[in-house]
């Protein structure tokens, strides 16, 4: 993980489904587990989503509110 992968949490935006234009950090746990279940998509999106999984599972959501 780079440190640059954090912030672009904050920054960037679903680009399809449901939650669709949503902030990769405003993302509910349970669509971020659905994808744990189902399997993250490829490329940078996938890799952003099981990070923000990562961060939503162990609670710790807090650290990204200084990079809002």
């Amino acid at each position: 993980m780079n440190p640059e992968d954090l912030q672009q949490l904050t920054t960037r935006k679903m680009p399809f489904g449901k939650y669709e234009g949503q902030l990769i950090a405003d993302l509910p746990g349970p669509y971020l587990a659905w994808f744990a279940r189902q399997g993250f998509p490829q490329g940078e999106i996938g890799r952003l989503l099981a990070l923000m999984h990562e961060v939503d599972h162990n609670g710790l959501n807090a650290l990204l509110e200084p990079l809002r």
